[in-house]
């Protein structure tokens, strides 16, 4: 928002720009015979919100597979998965994601036996909510020769049983080795899984996307459909740091082409915190034994690092446990001492943080991207896993906010929900949808309603920089706008709120029908 006007009831717009702020009189004198009036009475009108961290390309995928979010059980998930195979061709993978066990009673791992009795003629691959973890049958595991014999690659985990056996959950860096022998994906497959979920985005007020590490062959679709101008929301990419790109983010960024930019890159530091792969200091809580993985090892993570900002590229690093973040600021301070400059270096997720590393966090002026809902989800968990010492550092948006460190939001979809007021209703409650826990969950890290549409905002933009331009309505930015059904408040009528339309350079791109009464302008 303009903090030099951050309300108003009025506004103009020209083609792709805000022409004027202001009050309706104002705004009536500027409209000419030709100008639309539409009426907002009672509605509220906020800079275009932007997904600061998602997986846009992903929710296609999603889309197109089973569905497996919010079930109960290991039982139920198999139900739902041997269900949907009777639709789809024995031949083919068998592909879903969604489960938790965090969820299920118990919170154990499931394992190959359960799928193999309901579904033992095709490979089966159901990924965890987070991505994190795979769930596969023994055809699965047949066809990516994963046996007792078969080594953790680094950064990685084979769950095994008490006899060496794989119980069928691959953990970060294993997921790889079925992942290499997958089918791929073609262009056209990904360009309808694009559109699709670029019509869930725009239809919840989302006018721009970060979606975070794709490979060149996705983004190539993307460029085609900005340069056939058919993107409907503006999408700033991260190119995945693997192994494959390595000579590519020696190289500078590409320009931008349309709605479309790469010019940043994502590396992992460590896995998930739903699946202990979240690397700590210390050992887990509930696994005393285990600190977590480091999906890439600290000094090779620094050299990437280094590389990538040399060569122009935005930085973007997974950290989820507070080892990871500390060593994504290694990097990141030792990056800027080579290469000094306003490089925006972003800490993905920043979920738990040591409370000595938030000073250098800003020392690096490090961005953190968070993502509020992760914050409700894991919260029935989360303590027991961290412990209430470590807790403190958690999903600590009002700390990062207070010692000055520029605050992204995100919802990381399809791991959450694709819904921007989801996470502004997380972020200013720390509650679920059911109002619980009553004042809310570790309630001092609570952000104000202006504060939280701001992360996905003027924080989101900035975290691309695109602050000159959009995130904020005032006179001569980009005519990104997203206009809600109701007067939003802190509070669970967010959960009821809609977005009744999402304006993208000027133009509407998704509208609920009559919710918008237009007249002719007049002066």
């Amino acid at each position: 928002m303009d903090p030099t006007r951050p309300h108003a009831t009025a506004i103009a717009i020209a083609n792709d720009q805000i022409l004027a702020v202001g009050s309706d009189a104002e705004m009536r004198a500027l409209a000419g015979p030709g100008a639309t009036v539409i009426a907002l009475a009672g509605k509220t009108v906020t800079p275009g919100l932007i997904d600061a961290h998602c997986h846009l390309y992903g929710l296609g995928a999603y889309l197109d597979n089973v569905a497996l979010r919010g079930l109960g059980s290991a039982e139920e998930t198999v139900r739902v998965v041997a269900e949907a195979a009777k639709t789809r061709p024995a031949s083919e993978w068998l592909l879903g994601r969604g489960w938790d066990q965090n969820r299920w009673a118990g919170q154990q791992f499931p394992t190959k036996a359960i799928l193999d009795a309901a579904i033992s003629d095709r490979p089966v691959l159901l990924r965890r909510v987070d991505g994190h973890a795979s769930w596969l049958n023994s055809k699965a595991l047949e066809a990516a020769n994963i046996t007792r014999d078969t080594k953790d690659p680094a950064g990685g985990k084979i769950v095994r049983d008490a006899n060496g056996e794989p119980t069928g959950i691959l953990i970060d860096n294993a997921r790889e080795l079925v992942d290499a022998v997958m089918p791929v994906a073609s262009a056209e497959v990904r360009e309808r899984r694009i559109m699709a979920a670029a019509a869930n985005a725009i239809a919840a007020g989302i006018t721009g996307v970060h979606e975070m590490g794709i490979d060149d062959t996705t983004a190539e679709v993307y460029r085609k459909l900005a340069a056939a101008n058919r993107l409907p929301l503006r999408v700033y990419a991260f190119l995945s740091g693997d192994a494959a790109n390595l000579a590519r983010v020696r190289q500078p960024p590409a320009p931008a082409i349309g709605r479309f930019v790469m010019r940043a890159v994502k590396y992992y530091a460590d896995g998930a915190l739903g699946s202990r792969g979240a690397r700590l200091y210390q050992p887990y809580d509930d696994e005393e034994t285990n600190r977590g993985l480091w999906v890439t090892e600290p000094d090779k993570l620094a050299i990437a690092v280094e590389t990538a900002v040399g060569a122009g590229w935005q930085v973007g690093v997974h950290a989820i446990g507070d080892a990871a973040v500390g060593a994504v600021l290694d990097a990141y301070l030792r990056a800027q001492l080579k290469h000094p400059g306003e490089h925006r270096l972003r800490v993905e997720h920043t979920q738990v943080i040591a409370m000595d590393d938030v000073p250098r966090m800003v020392e690096a002026k490090a961005i953190a991207s968070m993502q509020p809902t992760h914050a409700t989800s894991d919260m029935p968990w989360a303590e027991q896993r961290v412990g209430g010492g470590r807790i403190k550092g958690a999903y600590a948006w009002r700390t990062m906010l207070d010692k000055g460190i520029p605050l992204a939001a995100g919802s990381d979809f399809p791991v959450e929900e694709v819904s921007p007021l989801l996470g502004i209703y997380a972020a200013v409650t720390r509650q679920d949808a059911k109002g619980q826990p009553p004042g809310g969950w570790m309630p001092r890290q609570k952000l104000t309603l202006d504060e939280a549409i701001a992360a996905f905002t003027t924080g989101a933009a900035y975290a691309e920089h695109a602050e000159a331009t959009r995130g904020m309505i005032a006179p001569g930015r980009t005519a990104d706008v997203t206009v809600f059904d109701r007067a939003l408040a802190p509070d669970r009528s967010l959960l009821e709120a809609r977005a009744a339309a999402t304006i993208v350079g000027g133009a509407i791109v998704h509208e609920i029908p009559g919710v918008l009464p237009r007249s002719a302008g007049g002066s």
